[in-house]
């Protein structure tokens, strides 16, 4: 019975290029009616009960035909739908026709793809923040163990490695939280002028990724620059920018955070590290969440996401730069409309 619909399904539809479903009824029921005439017509000659059985049973078959192409959609839809509760997202309806009908097929099969792209999110979501909290617990788990077994000394040593480990859980779940937010637009921006070398350096204070031999330069021109932006949301910007620069940078090795004021007011500001950077084909997936490339050093894969949301959140725009060694990357935040931009 399926084969014999999806046969059915594939007739082809000649009311289709009309983009009016009032008009298609019209031409519907003006062709049953040409057809019954012409067919009594035809049959003049016969007894009166079989010219008009004969003329209804035409008209019906016509009205089958092409009412098929009318509502073909409908039931795909419907069929669609049932498959989409139970999980499926692949069905797609036949949207050749250019009527309401036909516009509504085409944003349903968008609405599907947009559903099924969400449950791949979810899914993938769950995976990932499983996976990534694991390894955490794991670790401190273990500590704690041979604590409790008197297998290790709750020592300064052994506590900063179970402190690291809760630090890293704290980081995730509030990276989680800020993505959420970020997403669900429930975070609005609240510029305000801020003079920039000393915003840089307070946020170096909140770096969460420590280590002594990797050194952190600021870089504001001129010193005195002063930018109007949402400091709290480019706050996370510099800091997931240096924290992802640190975890990058071999001993000995140095990252420097460099602002200027750019285009008319706007501000612009670069990060740079001396580690392996990041190949070209990887450069547009790293603000993606949950992508770490080939050369992580074990962040959350959130950083990047977060630190692009809130950039974009202020109009602006981010970007891996071209250079010959380390990895190099630019925010550029255009001067609000209504504000003051930097000087």
């Amino acid at each position: 019975m399926s084969r014999l619909a999806a046969i059915w399904d594939r007739v082809p539809r000649p009311l289709d290029p009309f983009a009016s479903f009032k008009v298609k009824m019209a031409l519907l029921v003006g062709s049953a009616i040409t057809l019954a005439a012409f067919t009594f017509w035809i049959g003049a000659s016969w007894q009166f009960r079989y010219a008009l059985l004969a003329a209804l049973a035409t008209s019906l078959i016509l009205t089958q035909f092409l009412a098929h192409g009318m509502t073909s959609p409908l039931r795909q839809m419907t069929a669609a739908a049932r498959a989409m509760a139970r999980g499926d997202y692949s069905r797609r309806v036949r949207a050749t026709s250019r009527d309401e009908i036909g516009q509504l097929a085409t944003a349903f099969n968008q609405m599907a793809a947009d559903l099924g792209a969400a449950d791949e999110y979810r899914r993938g979501l769950i995976g990932n923040v499983s996976h990534e909290l694991q390894t955490p617990i794991t670790a401190l788990r273990a500590v704690l163990e041979n604590v409790v077994d008197g297998v290790a000394e709750p020592d300064p040593a052994t506590m900063r490695v179970a402190l690291l480990q809760t630090e890293r859980l704290g980081e995730l779940v509030g990276n989680l939280l800020d993505l959420s937010r970020l997403e669900g637009g429930a975070i609005r921006l609240q510029p305000g002028p801020f003079g920039v070398a000393e915003f840089l350096r307070e946020c170096l204070s909140h770096v969460s990724v420590s280590v002594a031999d990797v050194e952190v330069v600021v870089r504001a021109e001129p010193p005195a620059l002063v930018a109007v932006a949402d400091p709290a949301r480019l706050k996370q910007v510099v800091i997931n920018l240096v924290d992802n620069a640190i975890r990058h940078s071999p001993s000995g090795a140095g990252v420097v955070v460099h602002a200027a004021a750019a285009g008319r007011g706007g501000l612009r500001l670069e990060v740079a590290d001396e580690g392996p950077g990041i190949p070209p084909a990887e450069r547009e997936r790293v603000f993606e969440r949950f992508t770490r490339g080939d050369t992580s050093a074990g962040g959350t894969g959130l950083g990047l996401a977060i630190a692009r949301w809130a950039v974009e959140l202020h109009g602006g725009a981010i970007e891996v730069m071209d250079v010959e060694r380390g990895c190099r990357i630019g925010v550029t935040i255009p001067a609000p409309i209504d504000g003051e931009g930097p000087r």
